[in-house]
Order: C-alpha cells, then sequence, then structure tokens
C-alpha cells in the first residue's frame, strides 16, 4: 500500500513538474518587451514590418466547379464561433494553383488563420501549439511585406510601377511556395547548415503542424474499433504528434505535448466545431476538410523535397 502511494504521488509530482515546463516554454513564446529590445534570442526585429492580413476576398469568388459549391453549401456555417471548416475548405481550395503543382501563399496563410481558430477554440493549453504557429504565419507575412517595401523603395523612380511583391499581390517572390523557394534561395536567405529566419524554414514548421492536424481530424473521422469505442481526441492527437512533430521536437516539449493532450476536450465538442450533433453527419464533412488537407500537403511536401528542404535546421 506505501509503496502504491508512493508511485501515485510520484505520478503526480511528474505531471506538476511537466505542467510548469509548459508554463515556463509558452512564456518564453508570448511578445516581450518593446521594439527597443528587440534582438534577442526571444525576440525577432521584424515588428517594423508587421502588417494585418488583408480582408479575404468574397469565399464565393473562389469557388470553381459546381461539385466544389455543392461540398461547401453541404457543410454549414456556425454562428458564434470564430472557427469555421466552411472558410477554411474554400481557403485551401483557392491555394491550390492552377498549375496542379504550386501552392499559393495568401490562401494557404488564411487557410492557417482558420486552422489557429481552431486550435485556440480547444482551450489554453493548445497555446503551446498554436502560438508557436501564429509567429510562423505573421513571419511570412512580414517576410512579404518588406520585400514589398524594399522592391517599392527601388522602384520609385519609375512610373506607374507598385510593390508588387507584397503580401496578398499576384506575383512577386512570396507569390506561391515554389517562387518563395526559388526567390530565397536566390538571394542566398536560406541555409542548410544553420537556423535562418527564412520562410522556407518557417514553412516548412508549418507543413510539419499542417500533417498533425491533418492526421488528428483523420482519426476523428473513423468509426469505433472492434470493441465499439471511439479514441479519444487526446489519444489521436498524441498518435499524430508522434509521426508528424515529435521526432522534430526535443524531449522537454515532447513531454509538455503530453500535458495538452491530457487537456483536450471530449469528442462532442470537436464536433460541435464542425456543426454536428452525430459522429455520422461528423465524418463526411470531416472527410471532404482532409481531402482538401491533403492535396496542399502533397503540393507542398513535393517542392519542399525537390529543394532538398525537408530537413532545414
Amino acid at each position: 500500500m506505501v509503496f502504491l502511494r508512493r508511485r501515485r504521488l510520484l505520478r503526480y509530482l511528474l505531471l506538476s513538474t511537466t505542467l510548469a515546463l509548459l508554463l515556463l516554454i509558452s512564456s518564453f513564446w508570448l511578445p516581450q518587451g518593446e521594439q527597443g529590445n528587440c534582438g534577442s534570442l526571444w525576440q525577432p526585429c521584424l515588428n517594423n514590418f508587421r502588417q494585418t492580413p488583408l480582408d479575404p476576398p468574397v469565399l464565393a469568388e473562389w469557388l470553381q466547379t459546381e461539385e466544389e459549391e455543392e461540398e461547401a453549401v453541404f457543410i454549414k456555417e456556425c454562428p458564434g464561433q470564430t472557427f469555421q471548416a466552411r472558410k477554411l475548405l474554400l481557403y485551401l481550395r483557392s491555394s491550390l494553383a492552377e498549375d496542379g503543382e504550386d501552392i499559393l501563399l495568401e490562401p494557404y496563410l488564411l487557410s492557417w488563420d482558420q486552422l489557429l481558430n481552431f486550435m485556440e477554440s480547444l482551450g489554453t493549453m493548445v497555446s503551446l501549439f498554436s502560438q508557436k504557429v501564429k509567429e510562423k504565419t505573421e513571419l511570412i507575412r512580414e517576410l512579404s511585406l518588406k520585400h514589398g517595401l524594399e522592391f517599392q523603395r527601388e522602384s520609385a523612380g519609375s512610373s506607374g510601377q507598385q510593390a508588387t511583391a507584397a503580401f496578398g499581390s499576384k506575383t512577386g517572390v512570396y507569390r506561391s511556395v515554389r517562387s518563395m523557394v526559388e526567390g530565397e534561395l536566390k538571394a542566398g536567405q536560406v541555409n542548410f547548415s544553420y537556423r535562418t529566419d527564412s520562410g522556407c524554414r518557417t514553412l516548412l514548421r508549418l507543413h510539419r503542424s499542417l500533417l498533425w492536424l491533418k492526421m488528428m481530424l483523420e482519426g476523428l473521422s473513423k468509426g469505433p474499433d472492434s470493441e465499439g469505442r471511439y479514441k479519444t481526441p487526446g489519444e489521436l492527437s498524441r498518435d499524430a504528434y508522434k509521426v508528424a512533430l515529435a521526432p522534430h521536437h526535443p524531449w522537454m516539449l515532447r513531454q509538455a505535448a503530453e500535458i495538452v493532450f491530457l487537456a483536450l476536450p471530449d469528442r462532442e465538442y470537436f464536433l460541435q466545431l464542425v456543426c454536428v450533433k452525430k459522429q455520422e453527419e461528423a465524418t463526411p464533412v470531416l472527410r471532404i476538410i482532409i481531402q482538401a488537407l491533403s492535396v496542399v500537403h502533397t503540393r507542398t511536401q513535393r517542392i519542399l523535397k525537390k529543394y532538398d528542404m525537408l530537413e532545414l535546421p
């Protein structure tokens, strides 16, 4: 009996210690200080170029086929919540370039805005992931704006020329994943030996997180096991994390992630986020979204692999 009590006490102490580490790590990720304090390990100096994302285009304009329109209508709008599965689907599809290979960055980042709303709806503990993701989407937007401002200064003497590389434009280095990769390689912004705050390295981290979310949603779309039991969202998130993110995270972060998975809400809450009440209703909705996520992930994977960027430090 004494042994069992000691074992239980050690377990609680381990969980408490891990939670404390989680809070410590999360505090490092929060914005700290003013612009004058930037330049330290935790505070990059790109705030001068911070930009609020452009207002999204009218979603109906991004529907390409009758089938896509029918599927979008099939996914309901959910009043009173920030995450909208229908918007996510439309942004994902609109990120697919017409060449069948590339990904357009503006709708890709708008997709991440919706995925961030999804993550933040799961509670404050998920800030372990969502805060880091948010920093990455902001960094790519800042790099795009910085490049656009530099282009504008260089062409200030030419009549009619604008900063076409700014975020949201139809041309320029940060128009798409491929153009960003090729542009940053040409400019020497990517290093294969040590970390740089390049758009390519940042995109790679988002790419891995996208796989984690896709795998988690795949688990939620599946039925019960042979014993009639559904896996909990925490179990599904843990399984996906082990494949998509854990191999790239240090031990301390992996332990902190375990606390996040324990704190995730139940399956019914996840169903409410896609505006359904039953698993039978959720499965077709989730599969439509998963298909769009898969296409975006596959295209991005091919581009990063082509330029040997899947293991950037």
